[in-house]
């Protein structure tokens, strides 16, 4: 299997590449696992926004859940909040957006509890995730955002594929290519 040699936080990783579509592959970031990029990734992410610019963290599950996990942990968080792609039974009356990722085959949806959203009305919310790539879960989750009340203070990953490295509106730590079927980077 190819790979491709990445740089991030400090460490290196061999990213497996996988095929999306015919003509478009990916270089498979996963945290899961990988406690040494896991703890480094979310050092050096808390370091992209200064914490007095933001109230809570959010992000989507589920890729990215142990990043806002030692997030927290590193900045002394006691909260933090996470979509899910599921109502789940201790959820009361939760708010839903649809999604549509890179890496998911079809259209989903992600789901906040009423709980967590009135604890997010009001208050600068800063969005994270391991891998921005077209920006729809980003866009899903400012909506969830939205419609709980709360404030969209930033957005952070990881890492920024493809054309989301040009974007103004995020910051990460390294950008990630997309890649041809015979493992060159696309052009």
């Amino acid at each position: 299997m190819a790979t491709y040699s990445l740089n991030v936080a400090g460490l290196q990783r061999e990213l497996p590449i996988c095929k999306v579509t015919d003509d478009l592959y990916i270089g498979a970031f996963i945290v899961f696992g990988d406690a040494e990029l896991t703890v480094e990734c979310a050092r050096e992410m808390l370091k992209l926004v200064p914490q007095e610019e933001y109230d809570y963290l959010f992000t989507a599950e589920a890729k990215s859940i142990p990043l806002i996990h030692e997030m927290a942990r590193q900045s002394g968080a006691k909260k933090y909040f996470l979509a899910r792609k599921g109502p789940k039974v201790y959820m009361p009356d939760p708010i839903c957006v649809e999604d549509r990722s890179i890496t998911t085959a079809h259209a989903q949806k992600l789901y906040l509890g009423s709980d967590d959203a009135a604890l997010m009305k009001g208050k600068r919310i800063l969005i994270m995730d391991d891998v921005i790539s077209t920006g729809g879960s980003l866009l899903a989750m400012e909506a969830l955002v939205e419609q709980a009340g709360g404030i969209v203070a930033g957005k952070i990953a990881v890492l920024a594929e493809g054309d989301a490295a040009k974007r103004d509106d995020i910051k990460f730590l390294a950008p990630l290519p997309l890649f041809n079927a015979d493992g060159t980077v696309k052009g």
